[in-house]
């Protein structure tokens, strides 16, 4: 049987007078009101239907994408006007059958959803970046800007944190090398986490912060909390943007201060991309070890002019940058993205050193599939410093003293 004709403007008088009346948006509260309109008796049941799941996925959560963000596979939901991607990893994005709506409905719902956030998305603020209530972030820019759009980026929210061997077991950490890892958190080496977007990044921070023995408090620093270490002491600090006076702010360079008064055992932040590097450094530099951050980074290679670039935002010389960062940091664990979509840790690296103790370059210590690098001597004294014995990856190679890895 065929649905009988919808109203014209029914959706739309049903959402006003539930605004109006301040009605809260709960289904059975949207089912009541549609039924509620003049002549809903009169409307076949397929129509009623049809129109309650317009409006409940138009007035609460995500409406038509909540399936897409619930799902544990997809990482990353994208929409290009009507038209929606998602990204499950393994084999890249792939195009959702069907559309979304048209342009006026997609725009409808990325300014409710910006506005549970408490941020502002129209003509004149047309576009946003936001943490949404559920822990999804989401960035939406809207047409003339956008054009084609509007155009939502919505990047899930795992709950809970992958464990190491859940990593080694979908191939993103060669158990070889997930013993390096284990020893340099073991150790308290500092460490960044670095590779390009959508890499893991964040993934292989939370679980490597899942390791770290109970009795350490980690202060976890974050533009959008993300991190979700399985740990009994984190404490997590957000930064905040400004409000639509352009006032009340709080940058990740006030909280990584703030943090410094909270006696942190591990200071993290979970991904330096401004002057904070300097606040980060400065507190590697005066005994909090075991730090660590995520960065943006095509290659280890790329690192040291990364924290250049970065560290004079900050106002820091380049030449005081380098013993900040000779003093501060040492190992680089790098990820990439392959073609087919499979995330790995392709490199651990060290930070190395010249005669003057300043920074002179980022030397592998181990690659995937070819085992030890020219660093891996430098990271097992690193190790043995601290009282760590370098490890031994079964099956892999052998380490010898004072002959690293063989």
């Amino acid at each position: 049987m065929r649905a009988a004709p919808r109203p014209a403007g029914l959706v739309e008088r049903v959402r006003t007078r539930m605004t109006l009346e301040g009605i809260e948006a709960t289904p059975g509260a949207v089912a009541a009101a549609v039924r509620a309109e003049p002549g809903a008796a009169l409307l076949g049941e397929n129509t009623l239907r049809e129109v309650t799941d317009d409006l409940t996925g138009q007035m609460i959560g995500a409406g038509p994408l909540t399936p897409l963000l619930a799902d544990p596979s997809v990482t990353d939901v994208l929409v290009n006007g009507g038209h929606v991607w998602v990204d499950r990893g393994a084999g890249g994005l792939r195009l959702v059958p069907g559309t979304l709506g048209d342009p006026a409905f997609v725009r409808k719902l990325a300014q409710r959803l910006a506005s549970t956030a408490g941020r502002r998305l129209d003509d004149a603020s047309p576009f946003v970046d936001v943490r949404l209530p559920d822990g999804t972030r989401m960035h939406a820019v809207l047409p003339p800007v956008g054009l084609g759009g509007p155009y939502l980026s919505l990047r899930t929210f795992r709950r809970t944190a992958f464990t190491l061997d859940e990593l080694v077991a979908c191939g993103t950490v060669d158990p070889g090398a997930a013993q390096l890892l284990k020893a340099v958190v073991k150790a308290r080496l500092p460490y960044l986490v670095t590779g390009g977007t959508g890499t893991g990044k964040t993934t292989v921070l939370a679980s490597l912060l899942s390791t770290v023995p109970v009795t350490e408090r980690l202060v976890v620093v974050e533009d959008a909390a993300e991190l979700r270490p399985v740990h009994p002491h984190v404490v997590s600090l957000q930064a905040r943007l400004a409000n639509v006076e352009g006032a009340g702010i709080v940058s990740l360079r006030d909280l990584v201060r703030q943090a410094l008064r909270m006696r942190p055992d591990r200071l993290v932040v979970g991904e330096c991309r401004g002057a904070e590097i300097v606040e980060m450094l400065g507190a590697l530099n005066t005994g909090h070890e075991g730090g660590a951050a995520t960065l943006h980074a095509n290659s280890p290679a790329d690192v040291p002019a990364r924290l250049e670039t970065l560290g004079l935002m900050g106002g820091v010389p380049r030449a005081a940058l380098h013993s900040m960062i000779a003093s501060a940091l040492r190992v680089v664990l790098h990820l990439h993205r392959e073609r087919d979509g499979h995330r790995r840790l392709t490199e651990v690296c060290v930070i190395s050193l010249d005669p003057q103790r300043r920074t002179a370059g980022v030397v592998t210590a181990w690659r995937g599939g070819e085992g030890p690098g020219p660093g891996a001597a430098e990271l097992d004294e690193l190790f043995e410093r601290r009282g760590v014995e370098p490890p031994r990856p079964d099956g892999r190679w052998r380490y010898t003293a004072g002959k690293g890895w063989s």
